[in-house]
């Protein structure tokens, strides 16, 4: 095999950036038509000027405009039933979020936020058993969601960037309708009373959150004291993964920004 040198490659690709054909410069040259065609490409993948689809630019890798609303949505449902995964048969990582078929507004929302955070990448849903993961495919799912790592959630530390925590400070009531959407539930809770000798039965709105990990629970808490909104923390079978809101103004509070899944 012939090998040519650095200066027969720059005469070649000084003649195609004039204009001339791969096959004019290899006569020319004496130089394989096919190898001239390797050179070009490789020039114009050097200088990114490759023809064809660009990879989609990433908010923190190229300063691309983040949807804050939406991210912060996305965030809470991250955190409670997504994760970020790469099949050995893809070339690209994926954003799995699971959605329960009873509640299809909320995949709606969730596929809504994905092609916002990610307007340039391919989203789609995919049938389960009874739920369909909501998936966004991209190489930087990981710069977007610095919590990915190796194991689950609640075995390793979670913690908002600075740059998350800006965006969650200035969208809350996103970040707090994700996490609820995500593990959280409006349902009535009810007791009994006695009233003049009779008991009586009352019933009541209530939020729950519920997640193993210490550090989510305690993002969610955070927020929620930032909102003006009364918490307290159940213990159920001697596990502290609950949170209670059950005041009637903070649940109204939360009814005007939150509401039941739908």
């Amino acid at each position: 095999m012939k090998l040519h040198g650095t200066d027969v490659r720059q005469k070649a690709l000084a003649l195609l950036n004039g204009g001339a054909r791969n096959a004019d410069v290899g006569r020319l040259l004496g130089v394989p038509a096919g190898t001239v065609a390797y050179w070009r490409h490789r020039d114009l993948a050097e200088r990114g000027a490759c023809p064809g689809r660009l990879a989609p630019p990433c908010p923190r890798c190229h300063g691309r405009e983040l949807d804050g609303a939406a991210y912060a949505y996305l965030l809470g449902l991250y955190l409670g039933d997504g994760h970020i995964i790469r099949y050995s048969g893809h070339r690209v990582p994926s954003l799995m979020i699971t959605c329960a078929e009873q509640w299809p507004g909320l995949m709606d929302e969730c596929e809504t936020a994905m092609r916002a955070v990610f307007p340039d990448n391919s989203v789609c849903r995919v049938r389960k058993q009874g739920c369909r993961n909501v998936k966004v495919y991209s190489n930087h799912l990981s710069c977007v969601f610095p919590q990915h790592g190796p194991g689950r959630k609640h075995e390793r530390r979670i913690a908002l960037e600075p740059w998350q925590r800006k965006i969650v400070d200035a969208h809350p009531w996103q970040f707090v309708r994700g996490l609820i959407h995500s593990d959280g539930c409006r349902n009535i809770n009810w007791t009994t009373r006695l009233v003049g000798g009779v008991r009586k039965r009352y019933e009541y709105p209530r939020y729950w959150f519920t997640n193993v990990s210490d550090d989510i629970r305690r993002l969610y808490t955070d927020t929620l004291d930032r909102l003006g909104v009364e918490w307290k923390a159940c213990t159920r079978y001697g596990r502290p993964y609950n949170i209670s809101v059950a005041r009637r103004a903070s649940v109204a509070l939360m009814d005007a920004h939150i509401g039941p899944k739908y």
